[in-house]
């Protein structure tokens, strides 16, 4: 009864300032290291005290320092890439958009491949043959039967007046077009392609002899190189997709022999899916400690190809309810962390993984960490997946773990450098239309942000009702006082006790608080 309006105002305004200094600290804390420091706080010090511990074990990091700051190094965010494990055009995508009515590639995509055949297939003495002539305009050409027509020009050509002064030399990439494009079935594509290889053989034979000669004569060697590399591996995987995946794995193995050089064609991942489909884990694994390295490019095949080594080992018998009681064993614990890499390198993966997006046909290009690679990699080894029991189960206990560790991709990393923000831009770009690209999961707000900031709102709103209705607000005082003093020995506590202890507080308030208006006293009140 002492106590002035002017009181009142003075508590709720220092509640209000009390309040936003703790959700301004608390919204620095989770910017800064990714976590509310309520909760940490909470969980860390005051948790041991009630009697609440953890029962599972902190995983440790496997991975070297020297690794980790390797991985930051600043790298080009948004570089396309070939797509590895790319369809045939004639005898995949042209059947879909058959059957569908819907166009698989994208513009960008089909130009970006224009200017890939540009580069490889092509050099500075085709001028000197008429059928590479005519080729260098086949692979600008938009219409893809302005294409076909032309390489069948190319191999008139080559037929009718090369083949009489250059009987070692026949239109390897006239061929190559033929099976990529005009095919309509894969054994149609192989019967191209060892024509193409049979000319290449023989054109590339004669470029070793010559290249030292002059500059020109060394540029040939680097196509016909270039040719005789693309067919020997369209060939090994048109073996795979025939069902001969022994000759496949052969074939791709005397390719990276006799070509060590190009690494960068990535012709590793298509010899990692074909020794998986034939369950050789233990060639898998010998692949993988040649190629995945930190130094090289990473990539979501040898990322999840490991993870997915690692969950075979534990799989079968993880179960998240006994992992709850008893902590996780070292296997574990490092199929954890290789799944929490894997994810880290390309988010997307598990959404495809898991059946939570639907699939399409990959594009015959990739962005590294982006939903093409998830797209290009889900499509071929989501079976090699399935054929392992619980490994998907595992995947979806833990890849989630990925984002509260990492709160903050854009800005930083844990094992690799910051995601690429232009990803996604990218991707709608090499991604058909009516797909739904899929975009780095955001982590949601802590329930303390929440918390501080309703707490700081509603005693800065007490303050602004005590400075406007000030009797008011001491009528309200007064009454909730009572209420408070009364009936705080009746909490129920647990979760509908105290649900109900509020109902009735606040209901009991505003009846005190209307007597209060229509001037009773409150006694009677």
């Amino acid at each position: 009864s002492t106590l002035t309006p002017k009181f009142y105002f003075a508590l709720t305004v220092t509640s209000s300032f009390i309040s936003g200094l703790i959700f301004v600290f608390e919204w620095w804390h989770f910017r800064k290291y990714g976590t509310s420091f309520i909760e940490q706080v909470s969980v860390s010090h005051l948790r041991p005290l009630i009697g609440g511990a953890e029962n599972t074990p902190p995983a440790t990091t496997s991975f070297s320092a020297g690794e980790n700051e390797t991985s930051r190094q600043n790298m080009p965010e948004c570089k396309v890439w070939r797509n590895p494990l790319n369809l045939f055009r004639g005898a995949e995508y042209s059947r879909y958009m058959w059957v569908t009515g819907k166009e698989p590639l994208t513009y960008y995509d089909m130009n970006l491949s224009a200017q890939d055949h540009q580069n490889f297939f092509t050099c500075d003495t085709d001028a000197l043959r008429p059928s590479d002539t005519v080729m260098q305009k086949a692979w600008r050409e938009r219409n893809p039967q302005a294409r076909i027509k032309a390489a069948y020009q190319a191999l008139e050509l080559n037929n009718e007046i090369i083949s009489v002064f250059f009987p070692y030399y026949s239109c390897a990439t006239a061929y190559v077009l033929l099976a990529e494009e005009e095919a309509t079935t894969i054994v149609d594509a192989e019967k191209y392609f060892k024509q193409a290889l049979k000319a290449g053989e023989m054109i590339y034979r004669k470029s070793q002899n010559c290249h030292s000669q002059s500059p020109q004569h060394e540029a040939q060697l680097r196509r016909d190189t270039n040719v005789l590399v693309y067919v020997k591996r369209r060939l090994a995987m048109c073996a795979r997709k025939l069902g001969r995946i022994r000759e496949a794995v052969k074939m791709m193995r005397d390719l990276m022999k006799e070509f060590p050089l190009l690494s960068m064609l990535n012709i590793h991942e298509n010899l990692l899916e074909a020794l998986l489909e034939l369950q050789a884990y233990a060639d898998v694994q010998a692949v993988l400690a040649k190629y995945d390295d930190i130094s090289l490019p990473k990539s979501a095949a040898i990322c999840y190809t490991a993870a997915l080594l690692k969950a075979r080992a534990v799989s079968e018998r993880f179960s998240p309810e006994t992992a709850s009681k008893r902590g996780l064993s070292t296997a574990e614990i490092n199929a954890v962390e290789a799944i929490h890499r894997a994810v880290e390198f390309n988010p997307h993966v598990p959404k495809y993984l898991l059946e939570m997006k639907s699939l399409v046909l990959p594009p015959e290009h990739i962005l590294k960490r982006g939903d093409s690679e998830a797209v290009a990699y889900a499509f071929f080894h989501l079976q090699h997946w399935k054929r392992i029991e619980g490994a998907l189960n595992l995947l979806h206990c833990t890849w989630e773990g990925t984002f509260r560790m990492i709160p903050y991709p854009l800005e930083k990393g844990h094992l690799f450098y910051p995601y690429p923000s232009c990803t996604e831009t990218a991707d709608r770009e090499l991604l058909p239309t009516f797909h739904e690209v899929s975009v780095y999961p955001q982590k949601e707000l802590p329930f303390f942000i929440h918390f501080t900031a309703g707490l700081c709102s509603f005693s800065a709103m007490l303050a602004l009702l005590t400075h406007q209705f000030p009797e008011l607000m001491v009528i309200f005082a007064k009454a909730v006082s009572i209420i408070s003093v009364t009936g705080l020995a009746e909490v129920t506590w647990g979760p509908w006790g105290v649900l109900r202890s509020v109902v009735k507080w606040a209901l009991v308030s505003l009846m005190l608080l209307g007597y209060e208006l229509f001037h009773l006293p409150l006694q009677e009140s």
